[in-house]
């Protein structure tokens, strides 16, 4: 039936990111909804928010006074992408070599639905030793800004939330992330001249708008080592010797790099990944388009790039020093301008009731030992949960090779049926958490 209910699901093409149907993220969110009904639980559509309908729904525990769990996911995709690259259309999932191949088979509805799947069969038997909350949302992949508005407005809370959203250290090593980074995003147009000019007559006089934007990306990308300029990396914390210490158990940082054949900025720089993507900033130029293939001076150029941000830096004032290191390099008679978005980091003690119950449940679940990790990405969420007092436990069976955003995405069969039996543990588990106010 889990699998099933995937298939179903991964045959909405939900996408966020561009492209996307409205009436496509309705049946996704009802989806949720429905799954949430059979189970004898309650649900409905929120959709006053602007952007996508939230799905958000609740099962009850048999006893009253049970603590309370919100679990999150979100049925929101990536576009597809180049069609050609895929071996099998991305909306129509396909089962081979013990995996599932369809876009959003791993992000996140593929490493979500085994935790609802788990939550409505505890629920439909009888055997929900928790109260639990369901909210799925459908803007992940573009900020969430509806998601966080509801959860502005929510007077009930939780006792604690469970994001299933990650991936584990290694295929023998499931994890809890109890650090993300934050994120500022920037869209930047540069405007040079009112409209293209021929480069034989006007090149070498005039400002070029690809020129103007590569000199303001020279100001804030990393040197050769890698590692950003100071203002960038403003409020940034090392992590403490207990954690440094706890990564030497984990398999060699330099395996995180080999897995996906990636190429390391500067010597030695795989070695400290997990500092690099776990404890501090970064700055990728993630997209350009400028110009054409003909011989002009273009009069205008765009890009897109993220700051990555560590635990404890504050987005808004990163946000105003990049655009300020920007602006300050842009010459004369050039126009810019710049559109943001942004995300706060997360960081959560390792010592909580709620990691610690998660922890044990999990290697009981799978019956290997589970990490304490950080990670380098970011989930809007999480951060936004933490400000209303709840620990997030934040998990999940993704792995390497599921080539999330890329063509081709998907998920281990395997992976499926850990999030289930970890799921389940889960919610047993937490029937031992103190209720918040008690």
């Amino acid at each position: 039936m889990l699998l099933d209910n995937l298939l179903d699901w991964l045959r909405i093409p939900s996408i966020s990111t561009g492209g996307g149907d409205p009436a496509d993220m309705h049946r996704a969110a009802e989806l949720v909804c429905a799954r949430v009904r059979a189970a004898g639980g309650s649900a409905g559509i929120v959709d006053d928010l602007g952007g996508s309908p939230i799905a958000v729904g609740e099962l009850r525990a048999a006893d009253p006074k049970a603590p309370t769990v919100l679990i999150y996911g979100h049925y929101d995709v990536q576009g597809v992408g180049d069609p050609d690259a895929w071996i099998t259309p991305p909306f129509e999932p396909d089962l081979r070599g013990g995996r599932i191949y369809a876009r959003g088979a791993a992000d996140d509805k593929g490493n979500f639905l085994p935790l609802l799947h788990a939550a409505c069969a505890l629920a439909a038997a009888g055997e929900l030793a928790v109260h639990v909350r369901v909210v799925v949302e459908g803007e992940e992949e573009v900020g969430g800004a509806a998601v966080e508005r509801w959860l502005e407005r929510d007077t009930r809370g939780a006792d604690c939330a469970i994001v299933f959203d990650a991936a584990m250290e290694d295929v023998h090593t499931p994890a809890i992330t109890i650090g993300l980074r934050g994120m500022v995003g920037l869209w930047l147009t540069v405007r040079a001249q009112p409209r293209d000019l021929h480069s034989g007559l006007y090149g070498g006089v005039t400002l070029n708008a690809v020129h103007v934007l590569h000199r303001l990306l020279a100001e804030v990308l990393p040197g050769p080592s890698g590692v950003l300029r100071d203002e960038l990396r403003e409020g940034v914390e090392p992590p403490s010797q207990a954690e440094l210490d706890s990564w030497t158990e984990l398999r060699p940082a330099r395996e995180a790099l080999e897995e996906v054949a990636a190429r390391e900025v500067a010597p030695g720089a795989a070695d400290t990944w997990r500092e690099r993507t776990g404890a501090d900033a970064s700055l990728d130029v993630n997209w350009i388009e400028a110009g054409a293939q003909r011989t002009v001076v273009p009069a205008q150029a765009r890009a897109f790039l993220t700051l990555r941000l560590a635990p404890r830096q504050e987005p808004e004032r990163l946000r105003a020093t990049l655009e300020r290191l920007l602006r300050e390099a842009l010459p004369p008679g050039a126009e810019l301008e710049i559109e943001s978005v942004t995300a706060e980091p997360a960081l959560f003690d390792n010592g909580l009731p709620a990691i610690r119950l998660a922890q044990r449940a999990i290697e009981r679940a799978t019956g290997m030992r589970c990490a304490l990790v950080r990670t380098g990405g970011s989930i809007p969420i999480v951060a936004a949960l933490a400000r209303k007092g709840m620990p997030v436990i934040v998990s999940g069976f993704g792995t390497a090779e599921d080539e999330i955003h890329a063509p081709n995405e998907s998920y281990r069969l395997e992976s499926l049926e850990l999030g289930d039996r970890a799921g389940r543990e889960l919610l047993r588990a937490l029937a031992a958490l103190p209720r918040a106010g008690a």
